[in-house]
């Protein structure tokens, strides 16, 4: 499957000021993207960077500011580069000589807080060596130790090796969409609404996706609009084997589909493939639940221009206000932005479905909430329940609803 533009595993890189966290990044690259100075401080903010990896795929690089900063806009700073571990699949800890100590192991213990890998890279060896007890005192890690130098122009093989073993196949290894749903030759439709939010002369991210998984599972791809639906059933007299709509028109698909037609939605095929499917099936039915100024908190994956008729910010509000005759109050956070508060202010967390985010940062993003026993949802699945068609949304999926626990 296609990843989009930050849909690629991301891997950081950490360590101390002037460690030569730039410079290995600009060696891995082969050009460069962040910039080199003999100056600690030089990188401030975390910096981004699309690389390509022989024989693996596309990767992105992302150097941070030293651990060790100082003043007030250092410790901004290295909150910055803390936070983004949460949205890493591997983390690379740049360290020089023989030193290691409270940075380096403030660094793994927020590590091990999102489950993210790790190993060591000992930079500049061309000015120190490290000693034999120091390496010894690493290997109680248990992680891969590679002694380096960017200066004179260390072998970068074992590097990338290291990093293709170290990164989790669950974060590069492309799954099917549709895996399980779909067989060899099956007919998929596709239910793709041209409204005010769909781009001029494109369409969206999970449209694009769905189209290719079919392509990949020898399937054959229908894809039109809404209003052609019942016309094209009874001209060609074809049954598809699953129909995927947006869910924003689950009520039309519904009564468009014969009900011996699989439906589900676009939104809810990417909470499958990529949030916490099981905490979205608990989740749901406590929509049934909300009261009276409950505050509910809606994350975004993207930024872009709000329209009137916006899913996040319009609709599914208006929609949930209507369904549960409650007043309510919505939080919206856009991209990977921190959540304002604390997550036990609120009664409900709906996840948008996160076509141009990594599993891993979705699951991250959900993690407090789970933790701390909120309810989560994601966009289709709520809308699914809001219109009162989420077992039939969900059904797809051979999942057994009652086992939920609703209430």
């Amino acid at each position: 499957m296609n990843k989009g533009k930050d849909n690629k595993p991301h891997i950081g890189i950490y360590g101390r000021r002037n460690n030569g966290k730039s410079s290995l990044i600009n060696q891995l690259a082969g050009q460069e993207i962040s910039i080199v100075s003999p100056y600690a401080g030089t990188t401030t903010d975390p910096v981004k960077k699309s690389f390509e990896i022989t024989g693996f795929g596309p990767v992105i690089l992302i150097d941070t500011a030293g651990i060790d900063d100082e003043g007030e806009v250092g410790t901004l700073r290295i909150k910055k580069s803390l936070e983004s571990i949460r949205t890493i699949d591997l983390a690379i800890i740049v360290i020089t000589a023989d030193i290691f100590g409270t940075y380096e192991q403030m660094i793994i213990d927020e590590l091990h807080k999102f489950d993210v890998p790790w190993f060591i890279v000992i930079n500049k060896t061309d000015i120190s060596v490290p000693s034999s007890e120091f390496l010894a005192k690493l290997s109680s890690f248990n992680t891969p130790i590679i002694p380096y130098s960017t200066i004179v122009n260390s072998d970068t093989n074992l590097l990338i090796d290291t990093i293709k073993k170290s990164i989790p196949e669950s974060s590069w290894k492309q799954q099917s969409l549709l895996g399980g749903l779909i067989s060899y030759g099956d007919t998929v439709l596709l239910i793709t609404p041209i409204d005010i939010e769909a781009p001029e002369g494109r369409m969206i991210l999970p449209q694009v996706q769905a189209i290719r998984d079919i392509l990949d599972n020898d399937c054959i791809a229908i894809v039109l609009k809404e209003r052609e639906v019942d016309g094209f059933l009874k001209k060609s007299g074809i049954k598809p084997a699953l129909a995927i709509t947006d869910s924003q028109i689950f009520l039309k698909a519904d009564a468009s589909i014969p009900k011996d037609i699989p439906l589900t939605g676009f939104s809810v095929l990417l909470a499958r493939y990529k949030g916490d499917f099981q905490s979205y099936l608990k989740g749901t039915p406590k929509i049934a639940t909300l009261k009276d100024n409950d505050k509910i908190l809606i994350l975004e994956s993207c930024s872009h221009h709000v329209s009137c008729d916006d899913i996040g910010r319009v609709k599914i509000p208006r929609w949930l206000s209507n369904f549960t005759g409650k007043k309510l109050n919505f939080e919206v956070v856009s991209g990977l932005n921190n959540i304002p508060g604390s997550i036990t202010d609120y009664a409900l967390v709906i996840q948008c479905g996160g076509c141009v985010l990594t599993r891993k940062q979705v699951l991250n993003r959900l993690k407090p909430a789970i933790e701390a026993g909120i309810p989560i949802t994601n966009y289709g699945m709520c809308i699914a329940w809001l219109q009162g068609i989420y077992e039939r949304a969900i059904s797809p999926f051979n999942t057994d609803s009652s086992k939920a626990d609703y209430l």
